[in-house]
């Protein structure tokens, strides 16, 4: 049951053993070398690559930490901000109110001493409308009372007698 084909005679072995001996001699030479420079390299660039990643990674955070306090300080200074243009606004407010009571206060005033002016005026002028009516009166009077020499003597003798009296 031993058939030709599955096992190999011993000269076969042998030769086979000498042809890989010469060539891992061969590879080691030639070819070992490169491969595990190269592999070495390899090793090197992607832990320099890791290295790198973990610096990268490290700065992110750190940029991220300086973002986050940049962030919070802009808000702060809005914040900030907002706060003073609030006062600003109540403090203009303030101001124009106060500006506007004493302005109505003075438009006030002034119309008071207009008022007070008008009605002395218009007081002096009723009083010399009133003299004028009154002269006016006291002269038709005179006129009508005085017309005749009966009535003038009259008045005469009684303003005589009344001086006397006094």
């Amino acid at each position: 049951m031993d058939s030709p084909l599955l096992t190999p005679g011993t000269g076969l072995i042998v030769w086979q053993a000498i042809i890989f001996i010469l060539l891992v001699i061969f590879l080691g030479k030639f070819a070992w070398k490169p491969i595990l420079s190269s592999l070495n390299e390899r090793e090197t660039s992607i832990q320099q690559a890791l290295d790198q990643a973990e610096k990268a990674k490290l700065e992110m955070a750190s940029l991220k930490a300086d973002n986050e306090k940049l962030l919070r300080e802009a808000r702060d200074e809005r914040d900030k901000i907002l706060r003073d243009a609030r006062e600003a606004a109540s403090r203009f407010s303030e101001q124009a109110q106060a500006e506007a009571r004493k302005s109505a206060d003075r438009i006030l005033e002034e119309a008071k001493a207009a008022i007070q002016i008008e009605k002395q005026a218009a007081l002096r002028d009723v009083r010399e409308q009133v003299a004028t009516f009154s002269l006016q009166v006291a002269e038709k009077l005179m006129k009508k009372n005085l017309a005749d020499d009966k009535s003038q003597k009259e008045l005469i003798n009684s303003y005589i007698s009344d001086l006397k009296l006094n």
